[in-house]
């Protein structure tokens, strides 16, 4: 039996995912956790084939919860699943150690053979996925500017490039206006950029944000 352990601060969203689960026989929803914290100590209390983990939640850095968890117990399959399109976090969660990416847009059915790859030991991609990164090797050397972010300066670089303001991106990863001002100030550093607007036109034009 597939033991799953379902990470997503949104309860509705768990609701759905127990529902779709309950329809297989092979496998179960073993537990839930609503942050990062809980996951973390929920990882380390038990013994679980997968956690599904939502990179958006309250009590941590998702990219960081993730590494926390590869780092304790390595051979535990996560598969991500989030509301972010594979071309802003897909690559960045598989470096990050993750066994595959999958948007909450994909049916259930492909969450349910995700779930059923991944807990084998094999990683799971969308078709799309697995093309861009064919890509992404084909033109290796060629490095993006984005690429050159830390996790926590992509993040706050979408975070801009989406609209939302210094104080809102603080407020919603519990960091100080000066800080998020700081990270602005090196991601355009990074980025060539001089404003903005011009991180907003290129997050469009990369598919990073919609």
């Amino acid at each position: 039996m597939i033991k799953i352990l379902i990470a997503d601060d949104h309860a509705i969203v768990r609701e759905g995912l127990k529902q779709i689960v309950a329809e297989t026989s092979d496998m179960v929803v073993a537990d839930e956790a609503s942050s990062g914290h809980e996951v973390l100590d929920k990882v380390r209390s038990n013994e679980y084939t997968v956690v599904v983990l939502d990179i958006s939640m309250p009590g941590g850095d998702g990219l960081n919860i993730l590494k926390q968890i590869k780092k304790e117990k390595l051979k535990l399959p996560v598969l991500v699943l989030s509301v972010h399109p594979e071309e802003q976090y897909a690559v960045r969660v598989l470096k990050a150690g993750a066994a595959g990416y999958l948007t909450k847009e994909s049916a259930p059915g492909e969450l349910i053979s995700a779930i059923r790859r991944v807990s084998t030991g094999r990683k799971y991609v969308s078709s799309l996925l697995a093309e861009k990164l064919a890509f992404d090797l084909q033109s290796e050397g060629e490095t993006s500017l984005h690429e050159t972010l830390s996790d926590r300066e992509f993040q706050v670089m979408c975070m801009i490039a989406s609209g939302k303001r210094v104080k809102d991106i603080g407020e919603e990863l519990c960091l100080s206006v000066k800080t998020i001002s700081t990270y602005r100030s090196r991601i355009l550093e990074k980025m060539r950029m001089k404003n903005s607007a011009e991180l907003t036109h290129y997050a469009l034009k990369h598919g990073l944000v919609e």
